[in-house]
């Protein structure tokens, strides 16, 4: 099934008008024609499906048949992930976690980092189009770049569970005997040189508890996707 975004559709429209990109997609490439159905998501959790009544490749439009909305996910996730040397890893990270099961997501400039600057519109549709293609209604939340400081000064006052996972030598948690279903929860994953020891420091005085994600030591997209399978596989009902 191809499914669409469109962030702005709601469950009181009627009907949806296509860009000129989407319209060109939709009638040269799908081939679709007047009368066939269309599968959209607005990305906060309901499906459309639309029928096509005009098939103009500037300007496709659609009117809305019906709507349904999906269960949303029974936990909360927010990753806090440092941007990676290479960007099309953080990429594949974005891609895989939003398959799995992910809430937010926030790029984090740590002292390690060797990569401070990154495309955010790129990021979202990345995550856009794994939304799309794994069909799911619910949109994660990509946040602008902050640094490692900045980002937990502002879970001050944030309810959930919070966890950081690095690879210094010292006593530590699993992550996997520490989380529970129907939880929120915010993780920490540091950059391809770690978390600086003054990091993980500052991050316990903000009430992150350290923690392993196993035994081998993981590249950053490799241990966020672990982290976030983790937790979506404790959730599994």
């Amino acid at each position: 099934m191809q499914l669409f975004y469109h962030p702005h559709i709601t469950e009181t429209s009627k009907e949806i008008f296509f860009d000129k990109e989407e319209s060109r997609h939709i009638i040269k490439v799908l081939r679709k024609k007047e009368g066939d159905t269309l599968h959209l998501t607005n990305g906060k959790g309901s499906f459309f499906n639309a029928i096509l009544i005009s098939t103009n490749p500037k300007q496709c439009i659609a009117n809305i048949e019906f709507s349904k909305k999906q269960k949303p996910l029974n936990y909360k996730l927010h990753l806090a992930v440092a941007p990676t040397k290479l960007n099309d890893r953080y990429e594949w990270f974005l891609e895989k976690a939003t398959e799995i099961g992910i809430t937010e997501i926030t790029p984090i400039i740590c002292d390690h980092s060797e990569r401070k600057v990154i495309k955010l519109d790129r990021f979202e549709k990345k995550i856009q189009s794994a939304m799309k293609q794994s069909l799911k209604a619910y949109l994660p939340i990509i946040h602008p770049a902050i640094s490692f400081k900045e980002f937990i000064t502002s879970q001050e006052n944030i309810d959930s569970k919070k966890y950081i996972a690095h690879c210094e030598e010292t006593e530590k948690k699993s992550l996997k005997s520490s989380i529970k279903a129907n939880e929120t929860i915010t993780i920490l994953i540091g950059p391809e040189g770690d978390f600086s020891p003054s990091e993980v420091a500052n991050a316990k005085l903000h009430q992150f508890i350290p923690v392993s994600l196993g035994k081998s030591r993981l590249r950053t997209e490799t241990a966020a996707i672990v982290a976030c399978h983790s937790v979506a596989f404790v959730n599994e009902v």
